[in-house]
Parts: structure tokens; C-alpha cells; sequence
């Protein structure tokens, strides 16, 4: 009888164990599809609104941030699903802070462009690893991935690795004005020009140990 007690004693303790490390590692959604709960919009917020259950940016340059949490994102897992329209530009960053203007200083970007100018495409990591041509269209919904342990970055769309880079130690910043190198911090979504326009919806993020 002693022995079956402490099997199961045994048996629950990893199970318990286990419901932790999924309660850890659980994906968190990032948008509600109603408003901009858990955002912050810096310059010029009137480029940023809610429709159909998407976050739309279309308007002068302005960056949402992610600001629901306290705790910052070091180790994670976030997607979304984007769609550009014709010769529109956006992004994605990570490990990035909240300023009220410019270009954000601290943190990387992952590229939202399939067809504006800039030779820098969809799934790049912008100014590290640049993606010609992703093989995406304009008006399609496509899925991104990014996925951050250490100084390991993956990046995918519609789950097809683009960019698979590790961040040498101390690498020195991009230029005076911009650090585009690993920390921690936040996610915050581009604005990029009146000229451009797109969409984002199921966004989700996990943090990983």
C-alpha cells in the first residue's frame, strides 16, 4: 500500500510539474479585435484604427506598441498574420522601447514589404539580414514568425525560415542613431507613410525560458 502511495505521490508530482512548464510557455494573445487595448501609439495616432477585427495602419508614420505587460520580452515565440496592399511598407520590432517620436532606437525589425521600393522584403531582419524576394502577393494574408532564445533569431513566413541568425557577442550598434542589436524589451508594429497600408490580425506571443 506504501508503495502504490508513493507511486502516485510520484506520478502527480510530474504531472503537476508538467502543467507548469505548458502554463509557462502558453501563447497570450496580443489584440482583442475591438480596440487598441494593451497599445500605445506614439506620433501621429490617427494612423492606427480597428476594423473587422484587424489592426489597420494607414497614415503618417507612428509605432504601436505593445504595453499590456510589465515584464519585458527576452526568450520568445510571437505571430501574426499580415497583408499588405500595393506598394505599402510596415514592420514588426522586438526588443524595442516606447519613444513618442522617430524611428524606434533600441530593438530589431522584422520587414513587412512585398512590393513598395525598398529592396529589403518581407522576412527580412531589416539591415541584418535582407530578403530579396519572399514569394509573397500584395491583398494575401501571410503568416510571420518570430522566435528569439539567446542570441538565436528565427524568422518565418507562412512557416518557411527566411532568416535563421545568431548575434555575434558584442556586436556594436548599427550607427549612432539606431542600436538594431539583442536586448530585451517590447513588440511595436509600423506605420511607415501615408502611402502605405496594412493589415494585422491573430497576434500572439509566448515567452520561452
Amino acid at each position: 500500500m506504501l508503495r502504490i502511495t508513493l507511486l502516485l505521490t510520484a506520478a502527480l508530482l510530474t504531472l503537476g510539474t508538467a502543467i507548469a512548464a505548458d502554463k509557462d510557455g502558453e501563447w497570450k494573445t496580443m489584440f482583442n479585435g475591438t480596440s487598441l487595448e494593451g497599445w500605445k501609439a506614439s506620433e501621429n495616432q490617427d494612423s492606427w484604427k480597428v476594423a473587422d477585427g484587424t489592426l489597420v495602419c494607414h497614415g503618417p508614420r507612428s509605432h504601436l506598441f505593445y504595453a499590456a505587460e510589465k515584464e519585458t520580452f527576452k526568450n520568445f515565440e510571437f505571430e501574426c498574420e499580415v497583408m499588405t496592399t500595393p506598394g505599402s511598407n510596415a514592420g514588426i520590432y522586438f526588443h524595442t522601447r516606447y519613444q513618442e517620436t522617430g524611428w524606434p532606437r533600441y530593438g530589431l525589425e522584422c520587414q513587412v514589404n512585398v512590393t513598395q521600393s525598398d529592396p529589403k522584403k518581407s522576412g527580412s531582419l531589416y539591415g541584418v539580414v535582407d530578403i530579396p524576394n519572399p514569394g509573397l502577393q500584395d491583398n494575401q494574408w501571410y503568416k510571420t514568425s518570430i522566435r528569439v532564445e539567446g542570441r538565436h533569431i528565427v524568422i518565418k513566413i507562412n512557416d518557411k525560415i527566411t532568416v535563421d541568425y545568431t548575434e555575434p557577442e558584442g556586436k556594436p550598434a548599427f550607427s549612432p542613431e539606431f542600436e538594431r542589436r539583442l536586448g530585451d524589451g517590447t513588440f511595436a508594429l509600423q506605420a511607415h507613410d501615408p502611402d502605405s497600408k496594412v493589415y494585422f490580425r491573430n497576434l500572439k506571443v509566448r515567452r520561452l525560458k
